[in-house]
């Protein structure tokens, strides 16, 4: 003979089947887990290999300001290639700001500024700066930043435009800073962000550390695209 479940017998059954069903439905993350460190370093080693094997890079590094009383570098932007070689404009502070046209090819910058009418070589170390032309090495530039860069782990997403870019952190010994920003304390740590899109093309990143002894952390935005079209560039 069958025996009928009780509405109050129904009920609490019921509620433990539901529950239940809950239960293994969120037995795993609640959310996909993100990419591991393996991954999110094979896309920045792509990424880095299509600047590396560009004809040419549009480049820029910029900071919002310096410390007070610090010599150093405002910004640059311009175009290079791997030869290699950079032209563009540079901005410097140092007791005030400076602002000059640059070229920097065969081991030697020449700047020329607003108060003198002809680029002669300048030494960029005496301002802080680094030589732009060993930015845009292909082994050794600023690209060496995406493939030493430790500890990733992927961030949130944003969006430029139609394009969702993913966000990768990390951080870069100092010592791998200091071969690019001859500033930087190659004792310490830097943090890195990295945006990249779906195909893995870098969008910008974001170096924040000690780059400057005794002040307080200053941050990078660095900004590589690359480019098909060959760029010739010579001193002046």
């Amino acid at each position: 003979m069958r025996r009928r479940l009780r509405p109050t017998a129904r009920l609490v059954l019921t509620v433990a089947l539901a529950s239940a069903f809950v239960a293994g439905c969120s037995s795993g993350d609640d959310a996909p887990p993100g990419a591991s460190a393996e991954e999110l370093a094979s896309r920045l080693e792509s990424a880095r290999t299509t600047l590396d094997e560009a004809e040419s890079l549009e480049f820029s590094i910029t900071t919002a300001q310096l410390p007070s009383g610090v010599t150093g570098l405002l910004s640059a932007a311009g175009v290079g290639n791997h030869d290699p070689a950079f032209e563009g404009d540079v901005k410097v502070s140092s007791g005030g700001t400076i602002d000059a046209e640059v070229v920097a090819v065969d081991d030697t910058v020449y700047a020329k500024t607003g108060f003198a009418p002809v680029f002669v070589p300048v030494d960029p170390a005496s301002l802080g700066s680094p030589d732009p032309a060993d930015l845009m090495r292909a082994d050794g530039g600023i690209t060496t930043l995406l493939t030493e860069t430790g500890e990733l782990q992927e961030g949130e997403q944003s969006r430029d435009g139609s394009d969702v870019l993913t966000s990768i952190t990390g951080t870069v010994a100092g010592s791998v800073v200091k071969s690019l920003i001859p500033t930087a304390d190659e004792g310490a740590d830097f943090d890195a962000t990295y945006r990249l899109t779906d195909d893995d093309v870098l969008r910008d990143a974001k170096v924040t550390g000690p780059f400057y002894t005794g002040s307080d952390a200053v941050s990078y935005t660095i900004e590589v695209t690359a480019s098909d079209q060959d760029v010739d560039i010579t001193a002046p």
